[in-house]
């Protein structure tokens, strides 16, 4: 039996023991690892995450730019790819750590629950305001990405709503990228590979994807709108409920299509990337 499983094979998905490692050193192998992952990740998925945005605008698809400027926002999303990314893991792999519980392995899901949302919580808020940023450029590709800038500031950032939209996307994704891997390694007898780790993240995420498309059509609408609008005040229901009342479940779930593609495929990158740079700091 693979010596970091922590529980005999024959009793069902082990419990895993991390490799022993100072505090310190932990914190930056999961700094480290995560920035570089999602500044990978991002640039690459980015013209699907505009494709995505622009289906969900109200606007319009072509009317917020088509197939044009593909790349329209890509600064914002750059610089802030790298620290949200960090700051995530580095919060996620703590507060695994904190509610890690040897009582009970039922109680895993709960225990990577609340790690993610406490690592949204903290990505947030280096997240929120490259992604209104990013967002705004996309549906605008003649304006520069230092234009919207400086008017979304002018403008102020809806960040108290928008910060929680990440968080039921990651309450679906970590713990069922956990749970697959637990299974996997069980069924194998050792740890899963890095590559192995990402086709979980990409079943993972694509799951979580399209249950949560609601809530990301809300998000756009939200950082779409101008300010004195409807969706300006930042009310998710109300957002919901004007585009369920104009353009029906159609509109509920706009951009599903890319939007699972891209969060797969990023998924597959993302945490197939992050064990693997995590595993060569090891």
């Amino acid at each position: 039996m693979d010596p970091c499983i922590g529980q005999n094979l024959e009793s069902g998905p082990p419990v895993f023991k991390a490799q022993p490692s100072s505090p310190k050193k932990s914190r930056r192998q999961n700094f480290s690892a995560g920035g570089l992952a999602g500044t990978c990740v991002d640039l690459v998925l980015f013209p699907l995450d505009t494709v995505k945005t622009r289906l969900q605008s109200p606007q319009g698809f072509k009317k917020a730019g088509g197939f044009r400027g593909i790349y329209a926002g890509v600064p914002s999303a750059a610089v802030g790819s790298f620290p949200n990314a960090a700051a995530f893991f580095v919060t996620y792999e703590y507060m695994k750590a904190v509610l890690h519980t040897a009582t009970s392995p039922y109680l895993n899901p709960i225990t990577h629950m609340l790690a993610a949302s406490c690592g949204e919580i903290v990505a947030c808020l280096i997240r929120v305001p490259s992604e209104v940023v990013k967002q705004r450029a996309q549906v605008c590709p003649s304006s520069s990405t230092f234009r919207v800038l400086s008017n979304t500031i002018y403008e102020e950032v809806r960040t108290e709503t928008t910060s929680s939209f990440p968080i039921p996307f990651s309450l679906v994704q970590f713990p069922i990228w956990e749970y697959l891997k637990e299974l996997w390694s069980w069924k194998q007898g050792h740890v899963v590979d890095s590559w192995q780790s990402a086709v979980c993240g990409a079943f993972a995420g694509g799951f979580a994807a399209a249950v949560t498309t609601p809530l990301d059509v809300a998000k756009t609408r939200i950082m779409l709108a101008k300010t004195g609008s409807r969706n300006a005040s930042g009310n998710v229901l109300s957002a919901l409920h004007g585009v369920w009342r104009t353009e029906g479940i159609v509109g509920l779930f706009a951009g599903i299509v890319p939007r699972i593609s891209a969060i797969s495929l990023g998924g597959f990158i993302f945490l197939g990337m992050y064990d693997k740079i995590r595993s060569l700091f090891l």
